[in-house]
């Protein structure tokens, strides 16, 4: 098969995706030497939309649906997404071709004034727009103020800064990569905050037809971040995740055993399941349906069903 001279990535234009598109690029150039790398910036729906929060809007696919389009007209050959910003079910024609080493994949707060989520008055407020970081605080921190927290990594850290809140949580994933480690106060152990299904992971979005890509990116697939996030996937697809559903998994794997941990809450954590599973890492997703069913079995669906979606 012939390999490619030329490649477009589609991306995102914000500083963190940009980064992502950068970092992929620079991978291929250094597999590739003779290969050449162009990249398409976009601004997507769930860029434009600010002014509400992801579940009232339609969700993560708002996030990709332009580099999609970008994908099938043949003006971009690679898509690159923050894995946890793709929707649970790919149409059919897409696939993920690769999924790059993971970053840290916990959530972290940042503030100006604490140095800890546990030394926030009561009555403080904290901004993130994730159902799922809201359930867990709320669960821990009743006596905190949620408030919604869009746009770009740089837009909200600018409120933060602007004193809108008291603090803020993000992924620690994109503080790294763009080199704002040290605005990080804390990292919030998966225990008590149990990350979004493929945060810190890259994934690489390509039409099913092109085989020729498959063999291009395989040096840039790490297996060990696929393993763990498939089983998230897995479990988060089986109960119907998305935006709209307090949600989250994480697994790691500890010699070649893969360990997953996810949980469903109400919006306000008063109700929540949590559970936990551990397996060959080769049984993955079955792993992550799995667990699906252990949290269905104490009574997830019951929470699912109270949920206004």
């Amino acid at each position: 098969m012939t390999q490619p001279t030329q490649i477009t990535i589609a991306t995102r234009e914000s500083e963190l995706a940009m980064w992502q598109a950068e970092y992929i690029k620079s991978e291929l150039v250094s597999l590739y030497p003779r290969l050449e790398v162009t990249i398409l910036g976009m601004t997507t729906q769930g860029d434009k939309t600010l002014n509400k929060s992801l579940s009232k809007i339609g969700g993560k696919g708002l996030f990709i649906k332009e580099l999609e389009v970008a994908l099938q007209n043949k003006k971009a050959d690679i898509a690159v997404h923050s894995l946890k910003d793709l929707p649970m079910h790919l149409s059919d024609e897409f696939m993920i071709a690769a999924i790059g080493k993971r970053e840290d994949a916990r959530d972290a707060f940042i503030s100006n004034d604490f140095g800890a989520l546990e030394m926030l008055p009561p009555g403080s407020i904290v901004g993130t727009s994730s159902l799922r970081r809201q359930s867990q605080l709320q669960r821990r921190f009743p006596e905190l103020v949620i408030e919604p927290l869009r746009g770009n990594l740089q837009t909200r850290l600018r409120k933060l800064d602007k004193k809108q809140y008291h603090g803020i949580i993000l992924a620690a994933a994109g503080l790294i990569r763009l080199k704002l480690k040290t605005r990080i106060r804390q990292y919030m152990s998966p225990e008590n905050s149990i990350p979004a299904v493929g945060q810190g992971a890259l994934a690489i979005e390509i039409l099913k037809v092109r085989s020729d890509l498959v063999e291009l990116l395989k040096p840039l697939h790490h297996q060990e971040s696929a393993y763990c996030v498939l089983a998230e996937r897995a479990m988060s697809r089986t109960l119907g995740g998305s935006c709209n559903v307090p949600l989250g998994a994480h697994a790691i794997i500890e010699k070649k055993i893969l360990k997953l941990q996810g949980f469903v809450a109400s919006i306000d954590g008063k109700e929540m399941i949590k559970d936990s599973i551990e397996g060959s890492i080769e049984d993955a997703e079955k792993l992550g349906e799995k667990l699906a069913k252990q949290l269905r079995d104490q009574g997830a669906d019951k929470i699912l069903a109270s949920l206004v979606l």
